[in-house]
């Protein structure tokens, strides 16, 4: 039976009626923390890994800066330099020695606030038979990547940057 409630609100349901009501927002009280949990977990995983695949895109810029700046290190250097002074002063490059070019590296590597591991980091330099003026030196780096994000089939990758560059001096 229907009885006037107020003239505002209209009609006040039969107590059975409220009852049910009740019952079946009971029941779905646990349903919103279930709906919650399943979003959160995709929302999470969404945000690591743009995360992740963030640091790889900034270890892949780090390497190609790093080899362009190792080539120009390398061709600064030549045959001619006699004698070089500052912070990474090392002079002359002999052909096949990879040394100062790699120390070079891995001086680039140390402000990178963590986010580079420079133990991971190989430095192959290239010269002709002389490394006098007009010759071309190259400087390959390859990293070994590693994704935090457990789920990848294959969380290791070898990230790879080449330079090529005349000898100045």
């Amino acid at each position: 039976m229907m009885k006037p409630f107020n003239r505002t609100v209209g009609w006040r349901l039969h107590g059975a009626s409220r009852s049910l009501k009740a019952k079946i927002l009971y029941r779905e009280r646990g349903a919103t923390a279930v709906e919650f949990a399943i979003c959160a977990v995709l929302l999470l995983t969404l945000i690591f890994g743009i995360m992740d695949f963030s640091r790889c895109l900034y270890a892949y810029h780090f390497l190609s800066k790093s080899a362009r700046e190792a080539t120009r290190y390398a061709i600064v250097r030549g045959s001619a330099c006699t004698s070089w002074t500052g912070e990474n002063a090392c002079c002359p490059i002999q052909v096949g020695d990879q040394t100062c070019v790699k120390n070079y590296v891995l001086s680039l590597a140390a402000p990178s606030a963590g986010l580079i591991d420079p133990n991971a980091i190989t430095v192959t330099t290239t010269w002709p038979t002389d490394n006098k003026r007009g010759s071309q030196v190259q400087v390959q780096l390859n990293y070994t990547f590693q994704f935090i994000l457990p789920f990848l089939p294959s969380s290791v990758y070898t990230l790879h940057s080449t330079s090529e560059m005349v000898i100045a001096q």
